[in-house]
């Protein structure tokens, strides 16, 4: 039995998104310093409040990588209420699971994306419940 699923080591060797959008609507990045992962994310947000593009630049272990192309692509086209519900388990099962010492990388990919929503909210001067954005801190490494 495989380490890794198909669909992550897809996601490794072709990652989606990859890149950096100039103009950015929000920007959230998260780092997980006892693994050395850091994950930007990248939201263009259009009026209607959807994520129209989203990029990601993240240095990291493939297990990240693929977790981060895996997240923008299923936030993709979304409005950001919806990005908002993104769980790390829902990265993980599209991912068709991730090791269990590598599960924090789906988290850092869901810390990421909450972030840059946050950065988004906090750009444009709209309001949002507090307890959407948990501090990022607290939750890094409890799985270790």
């Amino acid at each position: 039995m495989a380490l890794y699923s198909e669909k992550v080591m897809d996601h490794f060797r072709n990652p989606r998104n990859v890149g950096v959008i100039e103009d950015a609507s929000g920007v959230g990045e998260v780092g997980n310093p006892v693994c050395g992962d850091i994950m930007k994310i990248y939201l263009k947000i259009n009026d209607e409040q959807i994520i129209e593009d989203v990029k990601f630049e993240t240095f990291g272990c493939g297990s990240a990588i693929a977790s981060s192309s895996m997240a923008t692509e299923l936030i993709m086209g979304k409005p950001v209420s919806e990005a908002l519900q993104l769980t790390n388990k829902a990265v993980t099962e599209a991912l068709d699971g991730l090791p269990a010492h590598k599960l924090h990388c789906s988290v850092l990919a869901e810390e990421a994306i909450k972030s840059a929503v946050k950065n988004y909210y906090d750009n444009n001067g709209i309001e949002y419940d507090p307890k959407d954005f948990p501090d990022p801190e607290v939750e890094a490494c409890h799985m270790h």
